[in-house]
């Protein structure tokens, strides 16, 4: 009985200092986040509409919410093998056009789903 006791007492002991460490490491990612909010993310859908009827025409980084990713614009859009174009913007939708190497697809994406809109940097 006395085994069992000490069985837990570790498990106990091993969850624990599971815990912890992922505390310190959520505390570490909480100000990263605080400190790039205000120059990287949009606070209000206000200036995300903004941003994105000022890049009309131009090449743009998309970033999407967690559960709203489109594999077009993950895998070729935001890296060196396409770009993301911003067609149209309103404050439902945002029409994108996609390069990709095997060719360009118009894509349409909800405007709650965007995260941030920045400019792609030139290669």
């Amino acid at each position: 009985m006395q085994y069992i006791a000490y069985v837990f007492g570790i498990f106990g002991l091993l969850a624990y200092l599971e815990v912890s460490s992922l505390k310190k490491r959520i505390s570490v990612l909480e100000r990263e986040l605080t400190r790039t909010k205000g120059t990287s993310y949009h606070e209000k859908r206000s200036t995300l509409l903004e941003a994105a009827r000022s890049y009309i025409g131009k090449k743009v980084r998309i970033d999407l919410g967690e559960d709203q990713e489109d594999m077009d614009i993950v895998m070729y859009g935001n890296t060196k093998h396409g770009s993301n174009t911003i067609l149209d913007a309103d404050e439902e939708w945002l029409t994108v056009r996609v390069d990709t190497p095997k060719g360009s697809k118009e894509k349409l994406i909800r405007m709650e789903s965007v995260v941030r809109i920045s400019v792609a940097p030139e290669e």
